[in-house]
């Protein structure tokens, strides 16, 4: 006979309705037995650092951290120099038990190390080349050390699930506006959709990059990933201009279909707004990814770029100082307003506000 109501014991995660002959403590014991086997879903972050790009880089780190829900595991490729630099800093922020991460060299294949390491900004080409070294990691979210998060990795890491069946990797237009355009205007090589793609907020299901086979303009066969990338640098070369990112616009005009395009939100440069705003999803919005691309967190050019970057580089982990940041940051973008990108400084803090909120407002046991 079936029992009234029974429970096996007590779940805080779920309560099961009444007995079913016997059913639920089958099924309770079922998924207290999944909670122990799953393992939670990590996400991976990956950077290469080279140079006086050390605060910079751990910055962008911190925002990564201050805002995600799941654990992260960076991937820091820089030169051996900083290496020790690194370890300092991020094994500083053991206590907050959400991240790991591993330090890697700066490395290219050996036969052709040189002409890679010189190709656009020193190491910047190192990017190509994680499908190869990270052989282990299925997705990858690739980011400049110009980059802030004022949203949660999560976020973009979700969009994953969104790619087709075709599509390998995901990012934003060079442009919004064509008048604007460098591809369309001064490229000599082929380029991805009207404006070309930006290579500075990049994610990666590496998994399929490195099973595809890609069409190309440079023999009637197919080629996989880590064979496409030295012939494509010798046809190239001399048209090149912005080394690895013009590599993959070439890679994707042949395979447009491996693409999946995500909103300027996502990587929001000064480009969309010195000339005038044109992201109008960040308009809508707010600035989900801040990409401070020609140096701007560290000159006078652009002061809402460096007045963000400089709100986060001095916030500490604490619920009360990531809260305090937000008054003081819109004060300093309030004297920003003589500049176009100024003039439109509350989409700077409109995504980060609610990031904010949704993250460190609710009671500690719900976090």
């Amino acid at each position: 006979r079936c029992k009234a109501s029974t429970l096996c014991y007590w779940n805080p995660y779920w309560m099961l309705p009444s007995d079913v002959c016997g059913m639920n403590c089958f099924w309770e014991a079922a998924f207290r037995y999944s909670l122990k086997i799953q393992p939670i879903e990590k996400m991976h972050l990956a950077v290469v650092a080279c140079g006086e790009r050390l605060e910079e880089t751990v910055t962008m780190l911190k925002s990564a951290l201050i805002f995600s829900i799941k654990p992260l595991h960076f991937h820091i490729f820089a030169e051996d120099q900083l290496h020790d630099s690194f370890k300092a800093r991020l094994d500083s922020w053991s206590f907050l038990q959400t991240f790991n991460y591993t330090l890697y060299p700066i490395t290219f294949p050996s036969e052709n190390a040189v002409e890679w390491k010189k190709l656009f900004k020193p190491c910047a080409s190192q990017r190509l080349f994680l499908p190869l070294i990270l052989k282990e990691v299925d997705s990858l979210l690739y980011v400049d050390t110009d980059i802030l998060f004022l949203r949660p990795v999560d976020d973009i890491w979700s969009l994953l699930k969104k790619f087709n069946s075709t599509q390998i990797a995901a990012m934003a237009p060079e442009h919004e506006e064509p008048r604007i355009g460098w591809y369309n205007r001064f490229a000599r090589h082929p380029y991805y959709g009207k404006t070309g793609v930006n290579s500075g907020v990049m994610l990666m299901n590496m998994t399929r990059m490195r099973r595809k086979y890609f069409k190309n303009d440079m023999t009637t066969v197919r080629l996989q990933w880590g064979d496409i990338l030295m012939p494509l640098l010798k046809k190239y070369k001399l048209n090149i201009t912005w080394g690895d990112q013009d590599l993959l616009n070439i890679m994707f005009f042949h395979n447009p279909e491996s693409l999946f395009i995500f909103p300027c939100q996502w990587n929001y440069r000064p480009d969309h707004c010195i000339y005038g705003s044109n992201c109008r999803e960040a308009e809508e919005e707010g600035i989900f990814i801040l990409h401070g691309n020609r140096g701007v967190y560290h000159d006078d050019k652009q002061p809402a770029f460096r007045a963000v970057y400089e709100a986060l580089r001095n916030c500490s982990f604490e619920d009360d100082n990531v809260h305090s940041l937000l008054k003081p940051l819109e004060l300093e973008l309030q004297k920003t307003v003589h500049t176009y990108c100024g003039k439109i400084y509350k989409i700077f803090i409109k995504q980060l506000t609610k990031s904010i909120r949704d993250r460190y407002d609710r009671p500690p046991k719900e976090r």
